[in-house]
């Protein structure tokens, strides 16, 4: 396991911590969750650069490599 200490203003410290939302689950499953979006967004900014009417090798490749990372990361937090 890994600590890691983040510097927040007070408000927003009190208000999080309030919510429940400093615990170690719950920063763990809002960064896992974060991370999912974030290899959605880049799956769907790959998708806004191909070419309308042509998948080109390259641009398939890439989205197979895309698809790959997301599924890695799944496997990783399932065995978290």
């Amino acid at each position: 396991m890994t600590t890691v200490q983040i510097t927040l203003p007070d408000e927003l410290a009190q208000k999080a911590a309030s919510a429940g939302l400093l615990s170690a689950d719950a920063m763990e499953a809002m960064l896992r969750e974060q991370l999912r979006r974030r290899a959605g967004d880049s799956l769907q900014a790959l998708w806004q650069r191909l070419p309308a009417d042509e998948l080109t090798p390259e641009i398939e490749q890439e989205i197979v490599e895309e698809v790959r990372q997301v599924r890695a990361q799944a496997r990783l937090r399932g065995a978290s």
